[in-house]
């Protein structure tokens, strides 16, 4: 009993450590005061000023832009790269499967110096195309071993049947692989659109001078003190986060409930 106490205990606090900061900052985004340690009252003035400010919302938009376009990109990628490797068999797997996580090990600042003179290299004017490619490249491996994963777990048993019956290796993949592998496919995009919304270091290299995006944006006004504009958009994006994964969640129980019948 004493051991479940205190387990629960130390779950919660976790869980306060984890959340309290954000619930801070969605308290102070409807504060009238400019000042977070001075409460002055209920106020929405905040999000109005949010709302027209043009430069934050411009780099919100490049965020979101290059955000969605970088995790379609893993999805597409690193779903063929996990089943072509799980179709493929040899000495070659463990070795490709361990190649594969090496950008997630490799400090960022390199990573960004590194496509910096690559794209210096080859011409490619910094801006929205430089952005997307370099968050791919450290984005792929997400989904590649979520969806990974997900292999390891399928039950090759169902795709056999299905061949028996005279399904085609095409129909058979879109209709019985697929959907098992779609929470680990989504799990993987949803992962690649937050690490790219957050990233500030690879992105500062690869940026132009007339693209900005959200991190840096917020990184630079750090000089000058952030505006409770900020904590409003952080609010608004927290929101919309949960939003997303509570979607996801029902998504994924309808779809094993589906399965399972």
């Amino acid at each position: 009993m004493r051991l479940k106490a205190a387990g629960r205990i130390y779950i919660w606090l976790v869980l306060l450590l984890m959340y309290v900061p954000m619930l801070l900052v969605i308290v102070y985004s409807f504060n009238e005061s400019k000042l977070s340690t001075v409460w002055a009252g209920f106020s929405l003035n905040w999000y109005r000023k949010l709302v027209t400010n043009r430069e934050i919302m411009e780099a919100l938009k490049n965020s979101l832009t290059v955000g969605l376009l970088c995790s379609l990109l893993s999805m597409i990628i690193g779903t063929i790269g996990a089943v072509g490797l799980d179709r493929c068999r040899g000495r070659l797997n463990s070795a490709v499967s361990a190649l594969s996580v090496v950008p997630l090990m490799m400090p960022e600042i390199i990573t960004g110096l590194v496509f910096l003179l690559m794209f210096s290299a080859i011409g490619l004017k910094a801006g929205l195309l430089t952005l997307v490619l370099a968050h791919s490249s450290f984005c792929i491996p997400y989904v590649f071993m979520t969806v990974k994963g997900s292999l390891s777990l399928f039950d090759r048993s169902t795709e056999e049947a299905a061949r028996d019956l005279g399904a085609s290796e095409a129909r058979t993949f879109a209709e019985i692989t697929m959907p098992q592998l779609l929470p680990g496919i989504v799990s993987g995009g949803l992962l690649s659109f937050a690490m790219s919304m957050d990233d500030v270091v690879i992105s500062f290299f690869v940026t132009g001078p007339k693209t900005n995006t959200l991190p840096i944006k917020i990184y630079s006004q750090m000089k000058m003190g952030v505006t409770p504009e900020i904590n409003a958009l952080c609010t608004l994006m927290f929101l919309f986060t949960l939003a997303a994964v509570i979607l996801f969640a029902a998504v994924t129980d309808k779809q094993r409930k589906k399965m399972k019948n």
